[in-house]
């Protein structure tokens, strides 16, 4: 189920992505542009030479369909390319060109990412395009890239330059640029650590079919003051995990146990930036809340909860350092320094289609001293007792998967022998 929402004004979605791209250094300063086609014709896109970190709606720029210009400025140099994707694709109402670095690293090499690194990928990606080089705002760009559109594509690389993706609307096209930069991030990462290892179709086919029943509906939730808080606390976290990059908004799953075996969860098919305190969802008595789906993880958290009484909450996402290490031949040394050893203890590795087992394997990896575990290809799983040390773990599991990745460019790692271990536990245990 998707979340029923009213998009604002063009301007408006157009100022706020692309800060957000460029916040959190996937393109430029001027690099770049967004645009989106409305019904009657008109296109808003993002204005030429005009610095993306203090860009606002007013600075946005309408192409009315005959070719007038409204607004301040010059639409983006590149405004020909988006129009003639437009002109190519009707079902496409949005398009995001962008110069981040681990998918123009990727066209510099003149490669595409293969998406069968993470499993979701293939579904909101799609296969990938490719443009040969032409020159920048020149008309022959626009061809090459409409070209590849034209072949169903809605993600492209563009040659010694970046990358386009369209979309139904420009949430759809964030969130595919968003999962397409991950994967090429994963890849080139897990190049450092290991050697990258991916799923088949085969598997991939297996986990899009792994979307469990919907549980029945209760008739009402129960919003007391206790539940309410809770439903804070995760919306909060999901939106600070997003902005650190701890997840991205295409996967992960956040819940807390809420009393006995009840829990809140997050919901499925709502990007994890967008979710707030009306989206989480309550799960009481083997029922959902009424008129929304859960995560689609909801069936492993259920059997985490119930074998593992000292959980209270449970983080479940794709952390990019971690996820370089989830899809290579690496594994997650934790002895590293004492805080991760101490928070994480070691972390194992599971093989991807655990995740869906219906008798349990995953719930029984966890103990008082077995916080975490990896499922390859998938994600990692952090449990906890309060949700801000389920999150505090989290951060410092991507915190020592970065630490490992950076070390490898250094030389060996070195880490704690078992007396310096034993010696922590002696204190702190």
């Amino acid at each position: 189920m998707k979340k029923n929402i009213s998009f604002p004004h063009p301007r408006v979605q157009i100022a706020d992505v692309i800060r957000r791209i460029y916040k959190t250094g996937l393109t430029t300063t001027t690099g770049g542009n967004i645009s989106i086609r409305e019904e009657n014709g008109d296109i808003w896109v993002t204005p030429a030479r005009i610095d993306k970190g203090s860009l606002n709606q007013k600075d946005i720029v309408c192409v009315k369909k005959d070719g007038t210009i409204i607004g301040p400025h010059n639409p983006s140099s590149e405004f020909t390319f988006h129009k003639a994707i437009y002109d190519t694709r009707p079902d496409i109402k949005a398009v995001i060109h962008a110069h981040s670095p681990a998918l123009v690293s990727f066209s510099i090499v003149r490669k595409t990412p293969n998406i069968n690194i993470i499993p979701q990928a293939r579904h909101i990606c799609g296969p990938i395009g490719y443009a040969n080089y032409a020159i920048s705002g020149g008309a022959k760009l626009g061809e090459v890239i409409a070209a590849e559109f034209s072949k169903g594509f809605k993600s492209v690389i563009l040659e010694n330059h970046g990358v386009v993706l369209g979309g139904v609307d420009l949430n759809d096209a964030y969130v595919r640029f968003e999962t397409l930069e991950f994967v090429a991030g994963a890849i080139i990462n897990a190049r450092t650590i290991g050697e990258p290892v991916y799923t088949s179709d085969e598997q991939i086919e297996a986990w899009e079919s792994q979307i469990p029943a919907d549980l029945p509906e209760m008739n009402h939730a129960d919003h007391s003051p206790d539940e309410r808080s809770i439903r804070e606390s995760i919306s909060e976290l999901v939106r600070r995990g997003c902005d650190q990059g701890l997840m991205i908004g295409s996967s992960g799953t956040l819940s807390v146990r809420w009393k006995e075996d009840d829990f809140l969860i997050t919901p499925r098919n709502v990007p994890l930036w967008e979710i707030g305190v009306e989206d989480v969802i309550q799960v009481r008595d083997g029922k959902r809340e009424p008129g929304k789906l859960p995560s689609r993880a909801l069936h492993v958290h259920a059997r985490i909860y119930k074998e593992n009484p000292h959980i209270n909450s449970i983080i479940q996402a794709q952390p990019p350092h971690v996820m370089a290490i989830g899809v290579s031949t690496a594994e997650l040394n934790v002895r590293v320094i004492p805080e991760s050893w101490f928070f994480l203890r070691d972390v194992p590795k599971v093989e991807f289609g655990k995740q869906y087992d219906q008798t349990g394997t995953i719930a029984n990896f966890f103990s008082p001293t077995a916080p975490a575990l990896i499922i390859r290809n998938d994600s990692i799983i952090v449990t906890g007792d309060k949700l801000m040390q389920t999150f505090e773990r989290l951060e410092i599991a991507e915190f020592t998967a970065r630490l490992m990745i950076m070390g490898e460019t250094l030389g060996e790692m070195v880490p704690m022998n078992q007396e310096q271990i034993d010696e922590m536990i002696d204190k702190f245990d």
